[in-house]
């Protein structure tokens, strides 16, 4: 089986670029309630996957940063603690499940390196439930 099937496009995904502001990432992290989104540079390339963790940490760890400066801190500004190694679109099956097992998602490359989408953990798990669950029904 091909990485492809479980594929969301980059057009549905939600990603930030590395000039995009701390406060732009909080917005659109809480507006869309994710923990983490793709980062990606002016030639679309997959930099690295920035979390809550890491918004977080950089707030606690920067002398007098709040809410309201968070403008004046730019994403590439931000360390990022979880490195989240990307797949390439012609790689296998087991590849993806031993990424998916400690992250919500697997980002998705071409050879080019350059960002094509994500593959939800949540696809993979229902599509493995479903496989299992007709299984057994044929079966029993």
């Amino acid at each position: 089986m091909n990485v492809a099937f479980f594929l969301t496009p980059k057009r549905e995904v939600v990603c930030e670029n590395l000039d995009s502001t701390m406060r732009q990432a909080l917005e659109r992290m809480e507006y869309h309630r994710y923990a983490a989104i793709p980062i990606l540079d002016e030639d679309g390339k997959y930099i690295g996957t920035l979390t809550e963790g890491d918004l977080l940490w950089k707030l606690k760890n920067t002398p007098n940063l709040d809410f309201n400066n968070t403008t004046k801190i730019k994403i590439e500004e931000i360390p990022r603690r979880v490195i989240n190694n990307p797949v390439h679109i012609d790689s296998n099956i087991e590849d993806l499940i031993a990424k998916s097992v400690n992250q919500n998602f697997v980002p998705v490359v071409d050879d080019n390196n350059v960002f094509i989408g994500i593959i939800k953990r949540s696809d993979i798990l229902n599509y493995i439930y479903e496989k299992m669950f007709n299984k057994r029904k044929i079966e029993a």
